[in-house]
C-alpha cells in the first residue's frame, strides 16, 4: 500500500474526484470537470469579451467590407447587385487617385516628421530640472484632452483670412493670407493643427524613456569627453528607440486616419489639395452614395496601413536597441 501510494502523481491527485460525491462522469469513471478544464474554462471566460468585441467591431466589418467591395450598392435606390471586380477596376481607372495619394502622403508624412521631432525636443526640454517644467508639461499635454471637433474649430477661425492669426501678423506689419483657401497653404495649415493637437502624447511617452535612462551614462560619458550631442546620438537615441517605434507607428497609423480635420478646415480643398484617402474615401460612400467603391478605397486603406506597419515592424533589428 505504501509503494502505491508514492506512486501518485500529481495530475492523479487533480483527476481524482472530489470528496463530496455527484461529480460528473465523462464515462471513463473519471470526473468531467477536472482541475485543469476548471482552470481553463476560467481563461476562457476572461478572454471572452475580447475575442467577442473583436470578433464583431474588427474581423466582421472587415469581411463585410470584402463583400460590398464585391457589389454595388445604390441606397437612395434599393439596389445592391453583385458586380465582381469592376469596382477594384474602377479603382485602378480614377483619375483622382494619383492625386489623393499624394496628398495622404505628403500629410502623414509632414505629420510625422513635425510631431515627432517637436515631441521629443520638448520632452527633453521638459526633462531638465528646471522651475516650471510642471507647468509646461501641462500646457503642452492639456490639446491631446481637448474635443477634437472644437480644437479644430477654433483653429478654423484662428486661420481664416480676417482671424487671429492674420491679425497678430497685421501688428507686425504683415499681410497673412487666407491660409485654408491657398493650395500652398492649406495642407501646411491642417498638418500644424493636427500637430499641435497631438504633440503632448508623444512628448510624454518620450519623457517616460528619458526618465528611464540611467544617468550614470551620461556621468561617464561626460568624464570621457563626450560633448552634448555625442550623448544624446550615442545614449540617449539608442536606449529611446523601442520608444520612438511604438510612436512611430501610432503616429503613422493615425496620420492616414485623420477626417474630422479636413471635414472641418477645408473639406479637401482648395480643389484637392487637401483630400486624404480616408476623406476620399468619406466622399464617395456617403456623399456620391458609391457604396461599393468607397468599401475598395476601405481595403486600399487597410493594406496601406498594413504594410506600413509591418515594414516598420520589419525594419525595427536594424535600429532599435535591444532587437539586433
Amino acid at each position: 500500500m505504501a509503494q502505491t501510494h508514492l506512486k501518485l502523481t500529481v495530475a492523479d491527485r487533480a483527476d481524482a474526484p472530489p470528496a463530496t460525491g455527484g461529480a460528473r462522469s465523462d464515462g471513463g469513471g473519471r470526473p468531467f470537470w477536472t482541475v485543469r478544464r476548471r482552470d481553463n474554462l476560467v481563461g476562457y471566460l476572461f478572454v471572452a469579451p475580447q475575442l467577442i468585441g473583436s470578433a464583431l467591431f474588427v474581423l466582421l466589418p472587415l469581411g463585410l467590407v470584402g463583400w460590398y467591395s464585391l457589389h454595388e450598392w445604390n441606397v437612395l435606390a434599393g439596389t445592391f447587385e453583385f458586380v465582381g471586380g469592376e469596382n477594384y477596376d474602377k479603382l485602378l481607372a480614377d483619375a483622382n487617385l494619383r492625386e489623393v495619394l499624394a496628398g495622404t502622403a505628403l500629410f502623414s508624412v509632414g505629420l510625422v516628421v513635425f510631431n515627432l521631432s517637436l515631441a521629443l525636443v520638448l520632452a527633453v526640454l521638459l526633462n531638465q530640472r528646471l522651475r516650471g517644467t510642471a507647468f509646461f508639461r501641462t500646457l503642452f499635454f492639456s490639446p491631446v484632452v481637448v474635443s477634437l471637433v472644437a480644437w479644430t474649430i477654433v483653429w478654423q477661425f484662428l486661420l481664416q483670412a480676417d482671424g487671429g492669426i492674420n491679425g497678430l501678423l497685421g501688428v507686425a506689419g504683415i499681410d497673412g493670407p487666407n491660409w485654408l483657401r491657398g493650395e500652398g497653404t492649406a495642407m501646411l495649415s491642417v498638418i500644424i493643427v493636427q500637430v499641435l493637437k497631438n504633440v503632448g502624447l508623444n512628448m510624454v511617452l518620450f519623457l517616460a524613456a528619458l526618465q528611464g535612462v540611467p544617468a550614470q551614462l551620461y556621468e561617464a560619458a561626460e568624464l570621457d569627453g563626450a560633448g552634448a550631442w555625442t550623448r544624446f546620438r550615442r545614449i540617449t537615441v539608442p536606449l529611446i528607440s523601442p520608444t520612438i517605434l511604438l510612436t512611430s507607428i501610432i503616429t503613422v497609423v493615425g496620420s492616414l486616419q485623420v477626417f474630422a480635420q479636413i471635414a472641418v478646415l477645408t473639406q479637401g480643398g482648395p480643389g484637392m489639395s487637401t483630400t486624404v484617402l480616408i476623406y476620399y474615401l468619406y466622399q464617395q460612400a456617403f456623399q456620391f452614395h458609391h457604396f461599393g467603391y468607397g468599401a475598395t478605397l476601405s481595403a486600399l486603406l487597410f493594406v496601406i496601413v498594413a504594410l506600413l506597419t509591418v515594414v516598420q515592424w520589419r525594419m525595427r533589428r536594424k535600429w532599435v536597441f535591444h532587437e539586433a
